[in-house]
């Protein structure tokens, strides 16, 4: 066969696998590569944050100026309750995203709308909100700091449904999963295999653990690998080395129940 037809029945191929791995809205600034399932959110928000100009402590969490941003005393970093039992954390969203990505945000925010007390809503006069913005990563400060605290989520990289919903996580007050003060009992940290200069990562906080039991599938869990100097487990569960952790899909039935007691719903 002529090398020539070889070479574009090849491109043709590869075209469509291409297309088929692409939502199209109409232009080319609309694009976005569907949710990845190969891929867990610890590895494509470090990926996003690599070479961040934020000061970052676990990854993903904006350290504040305003106060110690590991320690939260007398719930002053929750978002306000209401009289009807209502958390309202007003948002407002930059216009850098399209229709498409201001629409997958909105869809991530549901579950917090529809299964706790929590509720985004469009900022209107409000002080205190969170800005989304498309910045150099995905990120957020821990709970509520003030004023304006703006939440990234960078258009390429970080506009997918579970890594929205950590982020916004983060903004309701949660850190990772595996830095809470009970967590030896659950994970094994490979020192080893953490890179010197990362292992403030891996540092147990004094966390209210709100009576609830460790949850691997938290949204707010890292993967296995994550900060790995070598590609080898930095996280490994105990005593069952072969459960699950980083899931990437939504929040699960443990971080909703976390949610809901965090803020009395």
């Amino acid at each position: 066969m002529d090398h020539r037809l070889i070479s574009t029945i090849l491109a043709l191929l590869l075209s469509l696998s291409q297309a088929h791995h692409l939502v199209d809205l109409g232009s080319e600034d609309e694009i976005q590569i569907e949710d990845p399932d190969d891929v867990d959110i610890t590895a494509r928000i470090l990926l996003s944050n690599n070479g961040s100009s934020e000061m970052l402590m676990e990854g993903d969490l904006v350290v504040s100026n305003t106060r110690n941003a590991i320690k939260c005393r007398n719930n002053q970093c929750l978002w306000r309750k209401s009289s009807d039992g209502l958390v309202e954390v007003p948002y407002t969203m930059s216009n850098q995203f399209t229709h498409y990505h201001k629409k997958r945000i909105e869809n991530a925010m549901k579950t917090f709308n529809t299964e706790t007390c929590i509720r985004f809503v469009p900022r209107s006069y409000q002080r205190d909100f969170i800005s989304i913005e498309s910045r150099d990563g995905c990120y957020s400060y821990l709970g509520r700091t003030g004023g304006k605290q703006v939440l990234s989520l960078a258009k390429y990289g970080c506009v997918y449904h579970g890594i929205i919903q950590h982020e916004l996580n983060h903004a309701l007050g949660f850190y990772h999963e595996h830095t809470r003060s009970d967590r030896d009992q659950y994970v094994k940290i490979n020192w080893e295999n953490v890179p010197p200069r990362t292992i403030f990562n891996f540092q147990k906080q004094d966390t209210e653990n709100l009576n609830t039991p460790y949850e691997y599938t938290s949204i707010m869990h890292y993967g296995r690998t994550a900060f790995s100097t070598n590609g080898l487990d930095t996280i490994t569960p105990v005593p069952n080395p072969n459960q699950s952790i980083g899931q990437r899909s939504n929040l699960s039935e443990g971080d909703i129940q976390k949610i809901k007691k965090l803020y009395s719903c």
